[in-house]
């Protein structure tokens, strides 16, 4: 057999409510049958819960901590249309680090993507991509599009980027989900705000999975599908607060189902392994036949000599115009959250304030009309640590950190996370520098309030 084609296809803002994950709000039938003929991962975790660092760090397979790709939207020339000029703070990969799509052209595949990219190191699209679209979507392989382009004979490497739980904006997109039928976390007030959110997002799947659909048949109809191995994942949860921005299940938890020409892809397997993003890339290598380098952190999930992963770590720093900087550890039963800035709120001021749900939770909180549960995400204190059994809270509302029934536990994920903070050099420890803060600063401007930007603005 030819060497296999590889396909990305790579969601926005999505969790993984999903007909195989067990949930039956919408019909998926287009994303179950990619799960029922191949892998489907029950534990795969973003290591950011914002898109940037989650992208980059899927595109190199390394943590976007280690890289110094973690803060969002970094190493920009241009940043939506504002141009930075002397203030680029051009970030480089680290001597021996190469993207994925660079790796797949040196061994003979036609590269190619559609939609964002959105690195945070400096990079030449032509060195990544024979073809680089920047809409969003599958274009339906016309005009050199997705996998048309591609030289006969020759295999590809592609990413289609969806729009996901960005469907919002999508004068087209079709509500089908009553909100009064869908369920609340108890994070959350049952309010009809809240709940149309949730039922817009499973509106979402569902055009998704549309999306998807059309995307399996185009490939069956150009004969392909039988020799492409198919990775379906998304870069972070949907968008409500605690879900994106943030790292708890809600913000990093993703679906990832693989799928297709490889006798390591048996049908209907279910892995209940710990399972990093990073992983995604050296996989994807490893199926096509493509050396891993020894540098990079992820790991090839079907290796003879697989060890599973005995916990995940996932990262939040400065999204926007917000600085912050948590750090998250997940093992099986527990996850592990470490604030590093406790003198700033959870919710600081950032892009979603104005939205309806935001406009409604500041409210209920400044009224009092919050639970216990629901407020503690809206107060002015946050804890150094918080600590949670996944298995009996998987919602992550019971911090277990002063409980000393789990001092033990709680000491063994301390240790983890500063063990790996020190042997990956985690670049998240160190101020970001003048430069990248100027690029926020000129293009976020007064919205830009935490304390280091303080001394940039003394000397404009």
């Amino acid at each position: 057999m030819n060497a296999p084609n590889v396909l990305w296809i790579f969601i926005e803002d999505m969790n993984d409510w999903m007909g195989c994950y067990g949930h039956r709000v919408v019909p998926t039938p287009h994303i179950d049958r990619l799960a029922e003929a191949g892998v489907r991962f029950d534990r795969a975790y973003m290591p950011a819960g914002v898109c940037s660092p989650s992208r980059s760090a899927v595109i190199t397979g390394m943590y976007q901590t280690t890289i110094g790709a973690h803060n969002h939207r970094s190493s920009r020339p241009d940043f939506r249309g504002t141009g930075m000029g002397e203030d680029y703070d051009s970030i480089p990969l680290p001597d021996g680090v190469s993207t994925i799509p660079e790796l797949f052209r040196q061994s003979g595949y036609y590269t190619f993507i559609e939609g964002k990219t959105d690195y945070n190191f400096a990079y030449q699209s032509a060195d990544l991509y024979d073809s680089d679209n920047g809409q969003m979507g599958f274009k339906g392989t016309r005009e050199g599009r997705d996998w048309s382009g591609c030289p006969e004979g020759k295999p590809f490497f592609g990413q289609v980027q969806l729009t996901g739980g960005k469907q919002f904006g999508n004068p087209n997109l079709q509500r089908h989900v009553d909100p009064s039928t869908v369920d609340v976390p108890s994070y959350y007030p049952d309010h009809p705000i809240i709940r149309d959110e949730i039922a817009l997002h499973y509106d979402c799947v569902r055009h998704t999975d549309h999306e998807v659909g059309q995307i399996l048949s185009k490939l069956e109809e150009d004969g392909l599908l039988d020799n492409t191995i198919i990775f379906l994942f998304s870069d972070h949860g949907m968008r409500l607060p605690r879900h994106k921005q943030f790292i708890y299940q809600g913000g990093h938890k993703v679906p990832l189902i693989i799928s297709g020409a490889s006798d390591c892809l048996k049908p209907e397997t279910i892995r209940p392994d710990l399972v990093s993003g990073i992983d995604i890339s050296a996989t994807s290598l490893a199926l096509a036949g493509v050396e891993i380098p020894d540098q990079m952190e992820g790991q090839h999930l079907f290796a003879d000599d697989f060890t599973p992963r005995q916990f995940v770590v996932a990262a939040k720093d400065r999204c926007d115009y917000t600085i912050d900087r948590i750090r998250t550890v997940r093992t099986q039963k527990y996850g592990y959250l470490r604030n590093f800035m406790t003198d700033r709120p959870y919710m600081q001021p950032q892009y979603r304030d104005g939205s309806n749900f935001m406009t409604l939770l500041r409210q209920m909180y400044a009224q009092r009309q919050l639970n216990e549960i629901q407020a503690a995400f809206w107060g002015t204190d946050r804890p150094d640590e918080e600590l949670y059994d996944l298995e009996v809270d998987p919602h992550e509302t019971i911090n277990l950190a002063d409980d000393p029934a789990y001092a033990e536990v709680l000491v063994e994920h301390r240790q983890i996370l500063e063990n790996w903070v020190e042997e990956t050099d985690d670049q998240g420890q160190y101020p970001e520098s003048d430069a990248g803060l100027r690029c926020v600063l000129k293009r976020w401007g007064d919205k830009c309030v935490n304390p280091e930007y303080a001394r940039l603005k003394d000397r404009s």
